[in-house]
């Protein structure tokens, strides 16, 4: 009957380091309606958005795209790597800037530190 029990504490360690793992590469992200609803709070943060490439243009590594979250859209810039092309879906950790607000209209951009293309 020891034999049981130190098998299932193995398996129950081994369970919670894979559910350890999983809940770190499970990165939590932003909706872009959040963010530009109440720009000054994220202003300045690290902040993680996901969706699909609508514009992008790019030149000798640098570049500036467009995502669209489902809940809206946002200027992504990059200062290397270039930009992904349009239709890719994308997960973007960036730096959020808020560059005004007019009334009910708000301007902002990431400035992106790291990407994945899904």
């Amino acid at each position: 009957m020891m034999r049981r029990a130190g098998t299932w504490t193995g398996l129950l360690g081994v369970l919670a380091a894979i559910a350890l793992v999983v809940g770190a590469c499970n990165e939590k992200t932003t909706k872009v309606k959040d963010l530009l609803a109440d720009p000054g709070k994220y202003d300045g943060q690290t902040v993680r958005i996901a969706g699909d490439v609508q514009n992008s243009i790019g030149a000798l590594g640098y570049g500036a795209y467009e995502v669209n979250d489902g809940t809206g859209t946002l200027p992504v810039v990059t200062e290397g790597g270039g930009a992904p092309s349009r239709g890719a879906k994308v997960g973007v950790e960036g730096t959020f800037r808020a560059a005004y607000t007019l009334g009910v209209e708000s301007r902002a951009v990431i400035v992106e530190k790291r990407r994945v293309t899904r």
